[in-house]
């Protein structure tokens, strides 16, 4: 596997990454657009994003926010303030939407939907793109490498180091067949370093676990890397209306000290990370594997499919 050619006199690179969801998550991810769930997405642009900025502001920290398109619509003036803090913007969908369950037509139009909306609200048009549910459909990758990214943040087949990610043809009875690897780059996400599902409030899930324990496990993840992983990435999810809350700001800034505290950590955006890969023999090998992709039907014999 290749590795991260890091800037001179650093050795880990550590991307904060923010998901300014707003209220595109209440939409796409629990079809729930009631004022209650509004109120919470308009509690992450107009307080969330503020204190998010001045927090980075104060440590030096430069960043990427993948944001939906929806919200990009919905909170032009936030996103504004993001752009001229000087951080990224990744492509997040348009309102959250959750691929596995989309057709591909619809899941293309809703990719150049968001495109439209970075155009016409920011001027620009992002290199990176993150699922909105952190899953693909059959057909996101292929989507992804149409679309012209550069890399993609929203799989877990390493959890401190970016690869190449693969397709696979699945199978029950018989090995899974590994097929060819993207050109595009993986920037693995981690459900570990994720805000959302310990702290957020859902109904069915319930959040609002100790803070100190998440602090304690953030904490714990980082000394792994910069102790044991050469050129490692470091990359953390955080979203607005979530960690913009006060005592979530308080563990957050702990953290934030805590990575500082250490010597050659390079703050960086994903597309900064992502241009400093270099692939070696076994990267290119993947990538020159045949197309080989697809899903074998549940055996018919199979719990899974007698409850169909």
């Amino acid at each position: 596997m290749g590795h991260l050619q890091l800037p001179p006199g650093k050795k880990i690179a550590v991307n904060l990454g923010t998901d300014f969801d707003a209220q595109a998550l209440w939409l796409g991810a629990f079809n729930r657009p009631s004022p209650s769930a509004m109120s919470r997405g308009q509690f992450g642009a107009e307080v969330g994003v503020p204190r998010l900025l001045e927090l980075y502001r104060r440590y030096e920290v430069t960043t990427t926010w993948f944001t939906p398109g929806h919200s990009v619509d919905t909170f032009p003036e936030q996103c504004r303030a993001v752009l001229e803090a000087g951080h990224e913007f990744g492509h997040h969908g348009y309102y959250h939407e959750v691929p596995p369950g989309l057709e591909r037509d619809t899941e293309r139009r809703l990719v150049d939907l968001a495109f439209e909306s970075f155009k016409n609200v920011l001027g620009l048009r992002p290199t990176g793109y993150r699922s909105p549910y952190w899953d693909y459909s059959e057909n996101t990758l292929d989507i992804i490498e149409e679309s012209g990214f550069t890399y993609d943040t929203s799989l877990m087949a390493r959890d401190l180091e970016p690869y190449r990610p693969q397709r696979w043809q699945v199978n029950w009875e018989k090995a899974n067949v590994a097929g060819k690897a993207s050109h595009v780059l993986e920037i693995p996400v981690n459900w570990y370093l994720d805000d959302f599902p310990p702290l957020a409030y859902t109904g069915p899930q319930a959040g609002m676990q100790d803070t100190e324990t998440i602090l304690r496990r953030w904490q714990d993840i980082f000394d792994y890397a910069y102790q044991n992983v050469e050129n490692p990435v470091y990359a953390t999810c955080v979203h607005p209306q979530i960690i913009g809350q006060a005592h979530h700001m308080m563990w957050y800034e702990k953290l934030i000290q805590h990575i500082v505290s250490h010597d050659g950590v390079w703050f960086a955006t994903c597309d900064e990370i992502a241009r400093a890969w270099v692939d070696d023999e076994e990267d290119e090998r993947k990538m020159a594997l045949p197309d080989v992709r697809g899903v074998e039907p549940a055996p018919a014999d199979s719990s899974w499919a007698r409850q169909a």
